[in-house]
């Protein structure tokens, strides 16, 4: 670590004239935090960071199928080596947060009272929580009339998707500061949060709904919590002493756990929600951007090169098949449907205009479908048949493809906003309708007969991300990412 702060200080001196700090506060922490600790971006310190290589060039050129932009119009080469530095130095104190710290932070809503019933006349279980990130809020929506039920801020950079407990009455949602929320639904009420590590990717619930994990980054572990927001563990994450932070946790309701993504180490872990005992399984490289198959007994993950597709079996450990999947695949998005016959899964591509159609009993290529660009979120139904593929990135982000889950031709492309992000597509519980969100401040969630491909409403949304349907995430709709 000395021979790296040197270096490190080394290449700052031959850049004296650069200003790193003025340009971090300038150009970064609106994103990363002025603490560098994470915001809507990652934390940018070296435990963060990793092994993550072509700082500069991030930093020049911006980031792939990402919101990072380039800053080599705004800054020197100089600067820019300078600014790469300087995220990479240490901070004066490694960052830690503990039980204890755990504890401190919990805030229980004192005004909440929990309702026999849900206080408003509205199917519950056809409720939609839409995420608005323009003012930190999220929307809840009556999936019948369209109407706005309640709106309550949330933490600052929701992150992960909000997850529902068994019942549909209760939901978790995580910010990318690791604050976990607990908001019910049948009062419309908060009933309060807690701080459950310093930068967190996501959350998962147990299938009894009792426990929560919460996956993080700073400090490299993984936080278990009671439904009631209490701290029950935090375990640690290495493999062979090393530490590697958590790229993602799921449950896997067949399996009764957790299954974790490590970012730096070859293995995947399976954590026992009740004793938090550990699994190990061995994989040949890391892998994250889970799917899984039906039954869970089966994971398709992403490999770090981002060309090719890992199957894992869960029971055994062992690698089943690898699929050429170049562009970078967005497994975590992907579906499930019936195709003459056969179980066929589809994940879009971050990295380029491509839907890949895989048959998941023997995990070949079905088909790649040519999109206008790169795509980050798909929706599906079972009673739909048509896919939804936004082409989130690239000149043709105002674009939704609407697939034929059949011919797997597209039928129709919607671009009601010319020039502006049009993304995230998400059903009603019966799927007689879909809410598209215009991504942008002075966006809208706009409602969509799901049979004629019509328009039917508007809804005025600040930057409304994702939208998720109670109905369609407990029951792990096959169209619903998990």
């Amino acid at each position: 670590m000395i021979r790296r702060i040197v270096s490190i200080s080394l290449l700052l001196a031959s850049v004296a004239h650069a200003d790193p700090a003025a340009d971090y506060a300038e150009h970064c922490a609106a994103c990363h935090g002025e603490d560098r600790l994470g915001g809507t971006g990652p934390a940018l310190i070296p435990e963060t960071l990793g092994r993550l290589k072509g700082i500069e060039t991030i930093i020049a050129e911006g980031r792939v199928s990402t919101q990072m932009i380039g800053y080599a119009e705004q800054l020197s080469p100089d600067a820019i080596a300078a600014l790469a530095a300087y995220i990479q130095t240490p901070l004066e104190q490694r960052p830690d947060w503990t039980a204890g710290d755990m504890v401190a932070s919990r805030e229980m809503n004192p005004d909440y009272r929990p309702a026999d019933a849900p206080v408003f006349k509205a199917d519950p279980m056809n409720i939609t929580l839409v995420v608005e990130t323009g003012d930190h809020h999220v929307s809840v929506l009556d999936g019948d009339s369209f109407e706005v039920l309640d709106r309550f801020a949330t933490p600052f950079a929701v992150h992960g998707g909000p997850k529902f407990d068994p019942q549909g009455r209760f939901v978790y949602i995580m910010s990318r500061d690791g604050w976990v929320q607990k908001y019910d639904i049948w009062s419309l009420a908060e009933v309060g949060r807690i701080r459950a590590a310093l930068n967190s990717r996501n959350i998962a619930i147990s299938p009894d709904g009792e426990w929560l994990a919460v996956a993080n980054y700073l400090p490299e572990s993984l936080t278990i919590l009671d439904d009631d927001l209490n701290p029950a563990d935090l375990i640690a994450v290495e493999a062979e002493g090393t530490p590697s932070r958590v790229s993602a946790v799921y449950q896997a309701p067949q399996r009764g756990s957790f299954v974790l993504a490590l970012k730096d180490a070859a293995e995947i872990w399976e954590v026992t929600p009740s004793d938090h005992a550990i699994r190990r399984i061995p994989i040949s490289e890391p892998l994250d951007d889970f799917f899984f198959s039906p039954d869970y007994k089966q994971v398709i993950g992403a490999n770090r090169t981002g060309d090719s597709g890992v199957v894992v079996d869960l029971d055994d450990g062992h690698e089943v098949a690898r699929l050429p999947l170049p562009g970078m695949p967005h497994l975590g998005s992907g579906i499930t449907w019936e195709l003459e016959g056969r179980r066929v899964m589809a994940t879009p591509h971050l990295g380029e205009g491509v839907l890949s159609v895989i048959d998941m009993a023997d995990w070949s290529l079905v088909k790649q479908i040519q999109t206008s660009g790169p795509g980050f979120f798909l929706r599906g139904h079972a009673t739909s048949p048509y896919i939804w593929a936004d082409v989130f990135f690239g000149p043709h982000r105002d674009e939704m493809h609407v697939i034929d889950k059949q011919t797997l031709e597209i039928v129709r492309t919607l671009a009601p906003f010319p020039g502006q992000t049009f993304a995230h597509s998400e059903f009603t519980r019966d799927g007689s309708h879909v809410l598209v969100s215009l991504w942008e401040d002075e966006g809208a969630v706009v409602v969509y007969d799901a049979k004629t491909l019509e328009e039917v409403r508007r809804l005025p949304m600040r930057k409304p991300s994702g939208k998720y349907n109670v109905w369609n995430k407990i029951t792990f709709e096959d169209g619903t990412s998990h």
